[in-house]
């Protein structure tokens, strides 16, 4: 008699996991949702709120995966799930309310993803939000033996008039970066092209980076829902960008205004040596670098000149000023 296992899927093994997630939730968000984690849908509470808006981002972890299953370190990636998803809705003004994630894999280990699942916990403390749901879907001949794939979902909330659309940048105001913790989990493609041509192993130990190589790539992408409820209880956020995939100029041109361009002024941002490691072991152009990684910045805001120290107060020792708005094509320029 043919049965499912036979055919690769562990249903068993599958239910065995949705227990331990469903004992990590409710330790970890007690009275979280409404509805049993493991349902077939899940709800939260909306209390407090007039004319509230729910704003809503997906997004995965990319090619950094690739680096976490080649050497079995498996939380951290867990972390970087929820911290792209948590902070494209910071950007809207918008607290993070749940996430959700989707594991895709050919065959279930149950060690391995009880890590990622760790990680994501980790990360969903961090961003303060609910996992609220999730999916693990046993593919079978569709993903090789090892290796799993990883989606989050990410849904926020905020009151009307609070949403920060950017439509309010004007001539004058100033921008403000916070320090990102590396390359968070953008531009892992070419990382890993510079690596094999160069022939680097992530076994391998660079003084430079202090460690073995990759450890230092799988540093957790920053989460910024702390210091942007900070900043926004102190000051009146005119727009933010979370620095990504296409680095500062592709997304803060996105929360600009027409008849305005932003001006970064490069010198003024914090360095760290993994961009100018990877940036002369690929002989990489720098204009290459500033479109591929955040370079450094996680975060920018922008806020009026004339609440640009109360904005650094409320942010912390990793903010500074690296810019400007000035009037002209709607653009972003790096000096």
């Amino acid at each position: 008699m043919t049965t499912y296992k036979d055919a690769g899927v562990d249903i068993d093994k599958a239910n065995e996991f949705v227990r331990y997630i469903k004992e990590k939730v409710r330790k970890a968000f007690p009275g979280g949702t409404l509805t049993d984690f493991g349902g077939f849908a899940s709800g939260v509470s909306l209390k407090g709120y007039r004319d509230p808006v729910l704003f809503s981002s997906t997004d995965g972890v990319g090619t950094k995966l690739k680096i976490a299953q080649e050497l079995g370190i498996h939380d951290t990636v867990g972390i970087d799930l929820v911290a792209m998803n948590v902070n494209d809705v910071l950007t809207t003004g918008a607290d993070p309310l749940i996430f959700l994630d989707y594991i895709a894999t050919g065959k279930i280990d149950l060690e391995v993803l009880k890590k990622v699942i760790d990680g994501i916990v980790e990360g969903c403390r961090r961003g303060e939000v609910i996992l609220a749901g999730g999916e693990t879907a046993e593919m079978p001949g569709f993903y090789p033996d090892g290796v799993y794939d990883l989606a989050g979902f990410c849904v926020g909330i905020c009151e009307r008039e609070e949403i920060i659309t950017g439509e309010e940048v004007s001539p004058g105001d100033v921008l403000v970066g916070i320090r990102s913790s590396g390359f968070h989990s953008n531009g892992f493609s070419l990382i890993r092209k510079v690596l094999k041509d160069r022939g680097i192993k992530l076994t391998d130990s660079v003084e430079e980076l202090g460690g073995a190589v990759g450890e230092v790539l799988l540093t957790p992408t920053r989460i910024y829902t702390k210091e942007i409820k900070r900043l926004r209880k102190a000051v009146k956020v005119k727009a933010i960008a979370h620095i990504t995939g296409g680095g500062i100029p592709e997304n803060l041109i996105r929360v600009l205004p027409k008849g305005v361009k932003a001006v970064i002024e490069k010198k003024t941002i914090p360095q760290n040596p993994v961009f100018e490691w990877i940036q002369n072991l690929g002989n990489v152009e720098e204009k290459e670098m500033f479109r591929t990684f955040n370079m450094g910045v996680g975060m920018i805001v922008v806020v009026s000149e004339k609440e640009k120290d109360k904005a650094l107060e409320a942010l912390g020792d990793d903010a500074f000023l690296c810019g400007y708005v000035e009037r002209g094509e709607k653009s972003v320029e790096i000096i």
